[in-house]
């Protein structure tokens, strides 16, 4: 029995699914920049404190970058800001790069959770 020979594809169609491999794999590499996610913590930090109806919430937005461990941040918000720095970051999600979004996807989940086990903590008594 032989087989049937398959077309090869056109040079074209492999340049271009290979160009599209290389904006992937560049676009997660650049979206785990230390520097592209100290930019976005720093927009979060602005657009939040801009929603927040109270000076008071506002100084309690804070994003602190660890000089020598730049991928490490610590971000600050007191409790009643939580919601403000959700919508910020939920706002600005379409214009991060893959690999970003996913970390700041993440990043919310983090925040919730634990404004969940705070609040439960709390209607406990513990």
């Amino acid at each position: 029995m032989t087989g049937t020979l398959i077309p090869s594809p056109s040079n074209t169609t492999e340049t271009n699914v290979f160009n599209r491999l290389v904006e992937t794999i560049e676009d997660v590499q650049n979206g785990l920049d230390p520097r592209v996610l100290a930019l976005w913590y720093h927009r979060i930090e602005t657009v939040a404190k801009e929603a927040c109806p109270s000076e008071e919430l506002r100084s309690s937005i804070e994003v602190i970058q660890n000089p020598e461990l730049p991928m490490k941040f610590q971000f600050k918000a007191s409790k009643r800001a939580i919601p403000y720095v959700v919508e910020a970051v939920e706002g600005s999600a379409n214009q991060m790069p893959f690999a970003t979004r996913l970390y700041f996807q993440k990043f919310v989940e983090i925040i919730q959770q634990e404004l969940r086990t705070y609040l439960a903590k709390q209607e406990s008594g513990v």
